[in-house]
């Protein structure tokens, strides 16, 4: 591998490093709203900001592409991709087929210390939520349905949602409904803890749609005009 040296760093940096650094920089400025819908991802101009050659920029610009953040419009424009009604209602599909079957398992499988960690993430959640703030939210959040997941005990699971994990991120993030979705959390948390598998996923599936209609408003309008229904399942 080519190695690559930023300025300011005193160490030099293999490539792979490199465009895993670009990478996750660029996800979370998609994430967090710094780069929006229709921004273009020039190469020059990011080589430039991040002190690197365009070989990284490049390789880290098609993982977003296959990761559904980006596209290419053409092959000399590369821009963050509009998100449409159909995205989101797949995503939400998707996120209703794991996220409630692991709520099931994670009630019947939960220990007393995976519980204290949910505690502590709705503590956290709590106190971002009063301060209003959306990026520790987001953060929190995702760690929140990442422990469940984990509580779950399937390997499986896991690696079936980290490729689309990213871009769930991306839709919590415009969801600013954040009151409720710490009570949904808190719910949710409650009927995991009681050990009810069933109780567990019904509550899991109604968090699950709540989020999806909470978010179909904020992106598209209470009534757009190609929106998907209200129903995620």
């Amino acid at each position: 591998m080519t190695p690559t040296t930023s300025p300011g760093r005193a160490k030099t940096e293999p490539l792979g490093a490199v465009r895993e650094r670009v990478l996750a920089s660029l996800r979370e400025d998609i994430i967090a709203g710094r780069l929006g819908p229709g921004d273009r991802l020039v190469e020059r101009e990011l080589a430039e900001r991040f002190g690197v050659s365009r070989v990284p920029v490049r390789e880290a610009i098609r993982a977003l592409v296959a990761e559904g953040f980006v596209l290419f419009e053409s092959a000399r424009r590369t821009v963050v991709r509009r998100l449409t009604p159909a995205d989101v209602r797949e995503l939400f599909e998707l996120r209703e087929a794991l996220e409630v079957y692991a709520a099931g398992l994670a009630a019947s499988r939960a220990t007393p210390e995976a519980l204290a960690e949910l505690r502590d993430l709705l503590d956290q959640a709590a106190r971002a939520t009063k301060e209003d703030d959306a990026e520790a939210i987001t953060d929190i959040n995702t760690r929140f349905h990442d422990r469940v997941l984990a509580m779950a005990g399937n390997s499986l699971l896991i690696s079936v949602m980290e490729p689309v994990d990213g871009r769930l991120r991306w839709l919590t993030r415009r969801n600013e409904e954040w009151p409720q979705l710490l009570t949904e959390h808190r719910e949710l948390y409650d009927a995991i803890a009681s050990g009810d598998p069933d109780r567990a996923r019904a509550h899991a599936l109604g968090h699950v749609r709540a989020n999806y209609r909470s978010t179909v408003r904020h992106l598209f309008g209470p009534d757009p005009a190609d929106a998907p229904g209200t129903d995620a399942g």
